[in-house]
């Protein structure tokens, strides 16, 4: 069966039962049907003062094409966890629709693991992403509307950019105010898709409504006539937009196939953005239950460190324990084996492919030190001589194994790994950021890109310098970094897979995130509007004559 009709195939429990088992009343939600409801504003406030449970931080391997399933694993976990009797609750982000429609498909796990009603997920869900499009457009006519009436805050430069949630690389640059009408200023603007968006940022690393409205004003949206920053608040635009997304701002509350309460909230793209769900929802999840599962996306390289060294330094949490994921097939790729004979037992191969994964917990273990296990999705054409030689590597590296089919098997097939992590997270760690924040701009970038990406160095091109030099001037330079980069390779080109020979990071522009509270480098060719492939997801995905939706995977 498909994974959609697996999903269809499993009676739900209603969301009100769903809540009881992290002591949530229906009081605390806000119904979205029978099988969706967001935590009310006050339950942080019940809830603040219990101790915080073990944080699992899942994270993976440089990505393939061949899918490495690492929001199947959360979600295996979560429900694993529940199997050996343990109070366990997911974290996760929102699918966007652009890569549901693009080359991805849909973002809710697989198999007997799954996040449900799978299709509400995957598509419009409780409109938390429509919200954020809305408020960024919003801000975005709010300027070119001040603009059109006079321009009393002397915009010379707009760097506002408006937003959709879909992937759309015609929009990457347009031409803007081309009616011919008197007073309006034509000028070039670009589009974001929704998920790369600062709003949706702000979203995720705000605590409450308060916290939100004053990130909102703080967003940097130009440059006047004296090259000084005008913000968000200069137009007064803060409250209208905290408007749009008062409800957005509340963690969504869900549930797995096998009933496993499940927050999924916010979804900023890891290789554009910084890849982490709401620490409101992180930070709740902490108080409702023993165990929170989260993910971090991409690989480790790019999701994990944006984790660490953003949300983490923002929210005050560290993770207990961090799972990397990998397949056989995903290794054996990284080895340089031909995808057409990927399936084929290749112990050469394998081992080759073998440095990925050693970089990946290389820089959890020892640049971040935190307590790691390898986390392989099973599949049918692993051997057993491939999966003792993993085993063997892994061993002499000091690190757990633990195989998981939770696929095929549901939590069932994970008892193993949650075990395993329930001991993992009571283990010390001596957890550290990559960089301080007292360090300059360009000495945080060379960190991240020398410590954990391997290059030799990074060259900043010009335009990235000048922009250094007035993020500098403007008092900003303390915010961390977030490295949009390419999610295939640590060096910044995505065909260069082993990364073999020396490489350095070219940083070609940074753009300033007041908002948010970062800064963001733009690593090579990296775009904030991706571009559908060839074919499509959406040429497959339809609706039949009784409304049921097929072709999301």
């Amino acid at each position: 069966m498909t994974d959609i009709e697996i999903a269809r195939n499993t009676k739900l429990e209603n969301i009100v039962e769903v809540a009881k088992k992290v002591n949530v009343e229906e009081e605390d939600l806000e119904l979205y049907g029978k099988y969706k409801a967001k935590f009310s504003s006050e339950l942080y406030e019940k809830v603040k003062n219990k101790e915080n449970g073990k944080l699992i931080l899942v994270t993976a391997i440089s990505p393939t094409p061949l899918g490495e399933g690492k929001t199947t694993m959360s979600i295996a976990i979560a429900d694993g966890l529940r199997k050996i009797n343990k109070k366990s609750i997911l974290a996760l982000r929102e699918p966007s629709l652009g890569p549901v429609f693009g080359i991805k498909g849909g973002a809710t796990g697989g198999g007997k693991v799954q996040v449900a009603p799978m299709e509400d997920i995957n598509l419009h869900f409780t409109g938390d992403i429509h919200a954020i499009t809305a408020a960024n457009n919003l801000l975005a006519s709010l300027i070119d509307n001040h603009i059109y009436f006079g321009n009393e805050l002397k915009f010379k430069e707009v760097v506002w950019k408006r937003c959709v949630d879909l992937n759309d690389r015609q929009l990457r640059v347009v031409d803007t105010g081309l009616s011919g009408e008197s007073k309006i200023v034509p000028r070039k603007d670009k589009f974001d898709i929704t998920v790369a968006s600062e709003i949706m940022a702000v979203l995720c690393l705000s605590e409450n409504i308060k916290d939100l409205k004053e990130k909102l004003g703080n967003i940097l949206i130009g440059y006047n006539e004296e090259d000084k920053p005008i913000y968000a608040k200069d137009l007064n635009a803060q409250g209208a937009m905290a408007v749009l997304l008062k409800d957005a701002l509340k963690p969504n509350l869900v549930q797995t196939l096998e009933h496993t309460p499940a927050i999924i909230h916010g979804g900023p793209f890891a290789n554009i953005a910084h890849g982490c769900n709401s620490i409101m929802a992180t930070k709740l999840a902490l108080k409702l239950a023993d165990y929170t599962v989260t993910e971090a996306g991409f690989g480790a390289d790019l999701g994990a460190e944006k984790f660490l060294d953003i949300k983490c330094r923002k929210a005050g949490i560290k993770p207990n324990a961090v799972v990397i994921v990998a397949t056989i097939k995903a290794i054996k790729y990284h080895g340089g084996i031909e995808k057409d004979k990927i399936q084929e037992e290749n112990i050469e191969g394998l081992e080759k492919g073998l440095d990925n994964l050693y970089r990946h917990i290389s820089n959890i273990k020892d640049k971040f030190g935190l307590n790691v296990i390898v986390a392989i999705n099973r599949f049918n054409s692993d051997t057993e001589a491939e999966i003792e030689v993993l085993r063997k590597h892994l061993e002499e590296k000091g690190v757990e194994l633990s195989l998981v089919e939770g696929w095929a098997k549901g939590g069932e097939g994970a008892m193993d790994i949650a075990q395993k992590l329930v001991e993992l997270t009571e283990k010390e760690e001596n957890f550290q950021y990559m960089y301080e924040l007292n360090e300059g701009i360009k000495e945080k970038i060379e960190k991240v890109a020398t410590k954990i990406y391997g290059a030799k160095g990074v060259i900043f091109e010009e335009s990235a310098q000048k922009e250094m030099q007035r993020i500098e001037n403007l008092g900003y330079a303390n915010l961390p970094v977030c490295i949009a980069k390419t999610q295939y390779s640590f060096s910044d080109d995505p065909k260069n897979l082993e990364c073999k020979d020396e490489y350095n990071i070219t940083i070609r522009d940074l753009e300033l995130k007041t908002g948010a509270g970062f800064i963001v480098a733009l690593a090579g060719k990296i775009m904030t509007m991706p571009g559908l492939p060839r074919i499509p997801a959406a040429e497959s995905i339809d609706i039949d004559e009784n409304g049921e939706v097929e072709g999301i995977f």
